[in-house]
């Protein structure tokens, strides 16, 4: 049975004719939007949309992470992997106490929901529903089974959310723009980590095979969590300066990085072949 949806509205008790004046008087003269009180009920839609979708996946992803806590190859990793754990538990926090500042009961989203909840990891796509209720991208029901996958998924997803990232960096919501500085920050270590291990791994004979393995499967993955090029809830986002770019500028961005960097490390990029159909519009910012 589907969890019991949290209402997501807009319950400012000014009218929407209003909020919507005050909305774009301070976006056409370069403000941040700070509050509910200064959004329509357009906009406060799609940046719940988006906030719950990185909340959501920070909190799906950590609980990936933890059973690598311990699996990870060395003590060091270990506490290496722990800390990156807390990170995505305290990103999650912060972007749920976002929510809280508009009036989305937050934590009553959260309990109502498995963010453990995993698909058969041989399943190479999913369907074009999400597995559940929540709002995590759909990379995020995946299993992580392998050091090799564990690594790889830094050096795609983390990376494809860091890409993300730069246009919430821009948004008008000001709340939501400063934390993402944090944030932002501690993704770019966890797609170092990545990084320093994918390069380890591939430019050993004894594990090359293993890491090239996990980059055809976590890449063509990572892809698919941009959405489909033009979509008309990305044009919507870009109406209200909660993204700035067309979902495939971004992947197109993400794929050229990690080229390069396969170039220099001797891994071959595996095709990608985009099936719109079986593919959630407009993505999301896990990550």
């Amino acid at each position: 049975m589907a969890a019991e949806s949290v209402p997501i509205k807009n319950t400012s008790k000014v009218p929407n004719d209003e909020r919507e004046k005050r909305m774009w008087a301070r976006i056409q003269a370069g403000e941040s939007i700070e509050n509910s009180d200064e959004m329509s009920d357009g906009y406060f839609d799609n940046l719940a949309n988006l906030m719950l979708q990185q909340a959501d996946s920070e909190l799906a992803g950590a609980s990936g992470y933890v059973p690598w806590i311990m699996r990870a190859p060395t003590t060091e990793e270990k506490l290496a992997v722990a800390n990156i754990v807390k990170d995505e538990v305290r990103h999650a926090r912060a972007m749920y106490r976002l929510l809280e500042e508009i009036g989305i009961d937050a934590e009553t989203h959260v309990t109502r929901r498995d963010y453990m909840l995993r698909v058969d990891a041989k399943s190479d796509e999913l369907k074009e529903k999400p597995a559940a209720d929540d709002r995590r991208v759909n990379i995020f029901y995946y299993t992580i089974d392998t050091w090799a996958d564990f690594v790889m998924f830094q050096f795609c997803m983390d990376r494809g959310e860091g890409h993300q990232l730069e246009d919430v960096r821009k948004s008008t919501y000001g709340p939501w723009k400063r934390e993402i500085e944090r944030i932002f920050k501690e993704e770019m270590m966890h797609v170092n980590h990545g990084d320093f291990w994918v390069k380890r791994l591939a430019l050993d004979r004894t594990t090359k095979a293993e890491v090239q393995t996990a980059l055809d499967l976590w890449y063509p993955r990572t892809m698919n969590i941009f959405g489909r090029p033009k979509s008309a809830r990305n044009k919507i986002y870009r109406k209200y300066g909660l993204k700035f770019r067309d979902n495939d500028d971004v992947r197109k961005a993400f794929s050229n990085e990690v080229r390069l960097r396969c170039s220099e490390w001797g891994l071959n990029l595996p095709d990608w072949q985009p099936v719109w159909e079986r593919i959630l519009e407009g993505g999301a910012v896990p990550g």
